[in-house]
């Protein structure tokens, strides 16, 4: 029997996180033992890793990433405490030396500057595949034995800045490097043309069965979905590239048009004080709620009458997927990626970046139910799942 592992950093709220889980409920596992190797045994998905997966036991060492330095310090983890602050100072270098005010460098560097002191993972084992699921990809690529290695893209390379030299090093390491959609190929390539021989597209893999039974759960909370609405629903990190900051505006803009909506608001991140400023600022506390963090968003988007996902950029929108797997007609920005990620005008439609275009295309649709209902029917009547998309790992391992 084959035998691959995966590495990936935790199972908190997220759309790659997601995608994580349909890959691992769609390997059989008669034909490939899969190992996981989470860097925290954290988040809120962890209870939904399926039990015919062998989940290794943490590693202290790991743990030290993605968590405060100043509490990692306080554990007695010195070292590689040391080196965290080693890596931010020399990404805030290059930040500076690039005039760069937000890059991508500092992830990168936080574990490129650690990797010395990390032990191991599974020494004694020779694996078929190792595949390395989130960025960056030190160490999948060198603390592990395996006879191919594969990396994962998940997001438009176009949007971030990098360390193009330094990741290039980190990307070269590897078999394949696994793309989820063209739009973040293209966008990969032009960061790093000499990697397009080692590209394979293999599109996000959605958990059907998960999604389909935990959308049978009640909404929580009381008021929430009323028909005397039309519901909007976004969810995502509270962060930049989601855009959630100008949903107080874009939703201002289609109550002038005299529609009664309310825009719910699921996820969490840095950018939340921005968005309730943005909705004060706005005035509306009645119209934009924010439900925080949701262990299980599938209800959420069964009740809404309308998904939007208004972002900025994206690799490939997990939540959109759910959403048309749950038969919800789709509104997305006309991000880089966008034209990847639906078919405009047949299970979805793509609206303009712009405060005033996204308005007036969410307004449009919304006063066309017909056309709202022909974006469900289209969504019901297609698979989503992409799990005919796992044939494509078995080809990497071979014979």
């Amino acid at each position: 029997m084959k035998r691959i592992l995966i590495i990936s950093h935790a199972m908190e709220l997220g759309g790659a996180e997601r995608a994580l889980l349909g890959l691992l409920e769609n390997i059989d596992t008669k034909k490939v033992a899969v190992d996981l190797f989470l860097l925290r045994h954290e988040g809120e998905l962890l209870p939904l890793i399926p039990k015919t997966v062998n989940l290794l036991q943490e590693i202290p060492a790991y743990t030290v990433l993605g968590r405060p330095i100043s509490k990692t310090v306080r554990e007695g983890h010195l070292l590689l405490s040391a080196a965290r602050l080693v890596g931010k100072f020399f990404a805030k270098v290059y930040d500076k030396k690039n005039h760069l005010s937000e890059s991508a460098v500092a992830i990168e560097y936080s574990h490129k500057y650690t990797k010395f002191l990390m032990p191991k993972i599974q020494p004694a084992v020779e694996y078929d595949l190792a595949i390395s699921f989130l960025t960056p990809h030190y160490f999948a690529a060198e603390k592990v034995r395996a006879k191919k290695k594969a990396a994962w893209i998940h997001t438009d390379y176009s949007t971030v800045c990098v360390n193009q030299k330094s990741e290039l090093k980190m990307w070269g390491k590897y078999d394949s490097i696994i793309s989820i959609s063209d739009k973040a190929t293209e966008g990969f390539l032009k960061t790093f043309p000499e990697l397009e021989k080692k590209i394979v597209l293999i599109e996000n893999i959605l958990p059907r069965t998960l999604i389909e039974q935990q959308a049978k759960e009640s909404v929580k909370g009381q008021n929430l979905f009323s028909n005397r609405y039309t519901n909007l629903l976004s969810i995502g990190r509270f962060c930049t590239p989601k855009n959630f900051d100008n949903v107080p505006d874009i939703c201002k803009k289609i109550l002038n048009s005299d529609l009664n909506v309310k825009w719910y608001l699921i996820g969490f991140g840095a950018d939340e004080a921005l968005i309730r400023k943005k909705i004060k600022k706005a005035g509306m506390q009645a119209n934009v709620i924010i439900l925080g963090k949701k262990e299980n968003p599938y209800p959420y988007i069964k009740a809404c009458d309308l998904y939007v996902q208004p972002s900025r950029y994206e690799g490939k929108s997990v939540t959109v997927r759910e959403a048309q797997m749950l038969g919800k007609p789709v509104v997305i920005t006309n991000f880089p990626t966008s034209k990847s990620q639906l078919k405009n005008g047949v299970d979805g439609i793509v609206v303009p970046l712009d405060n005033d275009g996204c308005a007036n295309g969410i307004t449009d649709l919304i006063q066309n139910p017909a056309k709202m209902n022909m974006l469900s029917e289209n969504c019901r009547m297609s698979d989503y799942s992409n799990s005919s998309e796992i044939e494509k790992i078995y080809r990497i391992i071979g014979d």
